[in-house]
């Protein structure tokens, strides 16, 4: 009886510790969640299904969070680490809650949504026709997203449209490689990075190596953050530290003891000591504002473009019993200069608001073979194509101001 005795309080103690220390106000909060829960089990029209309530109770209290704090259900968890592994299957939008709407961060490149047309600022207002506001992010994400082939209709607001406009777009496999490199000219490089996924930084070094194998001496390079909405902490970590060869990357402040972090830069093995010029806009995020941020206050790259935008809040993936996960907001990152850019961005040295692709006027257009659908590609057509691409006025002043880098450096930006 009394190893019996013993037992059940030691059960109780476990009981006990387990059990979290709230306020009263909580307790008493918390009699009223499970009354509610009590009478809906009880007098609701249909048998409910405890799951549904719990989970549904659960979203509703991240809900009155900020927008990038979710639950995820075993399903979208699993989604969600499919995702930073770089495939999935979707339009190639990053999305987010701005000011109530549904919002595109930034399109990624090379994507169904990016060819289409969609841009970083559009705000979504219906997805197949049914309404955008009050949806939580991962429910946008779960009506996007979808098989290969399949078609969705985001119906968009932007500024200068008079009324929504549909865009008609079908899903691919969004494979995402996230850089993407090539000589300028000789001695200047250029890399884009599109995201920061699990393989950035070997992609980053491979990149890195060739440009200073094709270019000898490599004189300097344009790092591309446009329209880059961010991905994982350590490889946007990892990429400031590649450039960097001491101090702070970034710190992170939170309300516990261990969200408060600091990154360091490391001394590199093979260091890359030539200029930078870093082109940011307004779809520059969250984990590319940290690598702008960092290169900006060390004063290793001037930054050029559009104020980026603004998302300088972590996100911590708490996996819970069943599968499923907590996607909470649990700390604030900060430059290491203690700029904190939440809602404010990382404001470019350089700022150039209205420059852009250069845009031909139309004209009238008299219908010849070449217009005709399926038609046969002449030789000269398809030198024609790729004299077509748009100039990118942005990166080459990045390139001027790489040539006459001693003139820059001495400006007081």
């Amino acid at each position: 009886m009394k190893k019996i005795f013993s037992l059940f309080f030691c059960l109780i103690i476990l009981f006990y510790i387990k059990i979290p220390v709230f306020s009263q106000e909580t307790y008493d909060q918390l009699k009223i969640f499970t009354e509610v829960l009590d009478i809906i089990q009880k007098s609701y029209v249909e048998t409910p299904k405890s799951k549904e309530l719990i989970y549904g109770a659960i979203k509703g209290m991240l809900n009155a969070l900020d927008p990038h704090s979710s639950f995820l259900t075993p399903e979208e968890f699993k989604e969600l680490q499919i995702e930073t592994k770089g495939e999935f299957g979707g339009v190639g939008i990053e999305i987010t809650i701005k000011d109530g709407w549904l919002t595109v961060v930034s399109p990624i490149e090379d994507t169904p949504a990016y060819q289409a047309g969609i841009k970083a600022g559009d705000r979504i207002v219906k997805i197949d026709g049914k309404p955008t506001k009050n949806m939580t992010l991962t429910e946008a994400v779960k009506l996007i997203r979808g098989e290969k082939g399949t078609k969705v209709i985001l119906t968009i607001w932007r500024k200068g449209f008079n009324e929504p406009k549909d865009f008609e777009i079908i899903r691919d496999i969004i494979s995402i490689k996230s850089v993407k490199f090539k000589t300028l000219e000789k001695g200047y490089g250029y890399v884009r990075l599109t995201s920061f996924q699990e393989n950035t930084i070997s992609e980053l070094r491979n990149a890195l190596l060739q440009l200073e194998k094709e270019n000898k001496p490599l004189k300097g390079i344009i790092l591309d953050l446009r329209n880059n909405p961010g991905g994982l902490l350590d490889q946007a970590v990892k990429v400031a530290d590649e450039f960097l060869e001491n101090g702070l990357i970034v710190y992170t402040k939170g309300r516990l003891k261990s969200q408060q972090m600091e990154f360091k830069a490391q001394k590199n093995q093979y260091p890359h000591s030539y200029p930078i010029v870093v082109l940011i806009n307004e779809g520059t995020a969250s984990a590319a504002e940290i690598v702008a941020g960092a290169l900006q206050d060390h004063r290793r790259a001037i930054l050029i473009g559009r104020t980026s935008f603004g998302k300088g809040s972590v996100q911590t993936i708490i996996p819970l019993e069943d599968g499923s996960a907590l996607r909470l907001t649990t700390a604030l990152y900060y430059t290491p200069k203690g700029k904190c850019i939440q809602a404010t961005g990382i404001i470019p040295d350089l700022e150039f608001n209205n420059i852009g692709p250069t845009k031909e006027t139309p004209k009238h257009h008299i219908l010849r073979e070449k217009d005709l659908e399926r038609h046969l590609k002449g030789i000269e057509e398809d030198k024609e194509e790729k004299k077509k691409k748009p100039k990118d006025f942005l990166l080459d002043i990045g390139l001027q101001i790489l040539k006459r880098w001693d003139t820059f450096t001495q400006l007081q930006y």
